[in-house]
């Protein structure tokens, strides 16, 4: 299954750089969401680099997770897809 990255957890003046926002395809509830709790991350640099990670809790009402990596993710990864296994 795919998903695309949204941004960094973030608040009014902060933003948490150890915890990205990803949106999964077909995933529209937070009842969908709970499912994928727990799940393996993996996203891809353009140079082939792994960076694995796990979905640690949701983030709203319309099916956004929270994902905590083991490495933090660089800025240029917003918007890029990363696979959920």
């Amino acid at each position: 299954m795919k998903g695309m990255i949204l941004s960094y957890r973030r608040g009014r003046r902060t933003h948490d750089v150890n915890q990205m926002l990803i949106e999964l395809e077909g995933v529209d509830s937070k009842e969908k969401a709970m499912q994928y709790l727990d799940k393996k991350v993996v996203w891809k640099s353009s140079s082939g680099k792994e960076i694995s990670g796990k979905i640690i809790g949701i983030h709203g009402n319309k099916g956004v997770v929270r994902a905590k990596f083991e490495r933090n993710l660089p800025g240029q990864s917003i918007t890029t897809e990363v696979q959920i296994i």
